[in-house]
């Protein structure tokens, strides 16, 4: 039995235990050496493609900050598995809010004023989930008052379309 099977009851992967113990010899120190210059060159080009990677992460990185009061939006993408946020599959939310910041909690961090529906989740959310929100009049809903009579009906009034002109034909839209 060789030593690493009494030890740990399981063949080493080490290159140690490839071998039968005592019939192993070294042929001077180019083996080594041969060894080292192979790790250095696997080092330098591990460092190559850290170095790589990292200018294209650099590329994408963007230096967000938020001021107190300001809206912002909250990507909910990654958080899928963990809260639907009302919505499953195809319709799932890519963003939701706008919610304001109630205050900088760290260098990369801003804590959110969520609405109380979104009681179970942490207020606390790092920069790269956030979105700045640009107010835009389309994402405002206004309620129109409808004259209702005494049979709590109303008179519905058309609505008018504009007909579209294409190069041979018009398409009412």
């Amino acid at each position: 039995m060789a030593q690493f099977d009494a030890l740990y009851g399981w063949r080493c992967r080490c290159p140690i235990g490839w071998f039968e113990f005592g019939k192993a010899r070294l042929y001077g120190t180019d083996l080594v050496k041969d060894a080292l210059d192979k790790v250095k060159l696997i080092q330098k080009r591990f460092r190559t493609a850290q170095s790589r990677q990292k200018s294209y992460a650099d590329q994408k990185a963007h230096n967000l900050s938020f001021m107190v009061g300001e809206k912002v939006l909250l990507n909910v993408s990654p958080m899928k598995g963990i809260v639907r946020f009302g919505k499953k599959g195809m319709l799932s939310l890519r963003f939701i809010g706008p919610f304001e910041v109630l205050e900088r909690a760290g260098q990369v961090a801003y804590k959110l004023a969520l609405p109380p529906s979104l009681l179970g989740v942490h207020s606390v959310f790092h920069v790269f989930m956030l979105r700045k929100y640009y107010a835009d009049r389309s994402h405002v809903v206004y309620c129109i008052t409808i004259q209702l009579d005494e049979r709590l009906g109303y008179e519905e009034e058309p609505v008018t379309r504009q007909a579209r002109q294409l190069r041979s034909k018009k398409i009412s839209a």
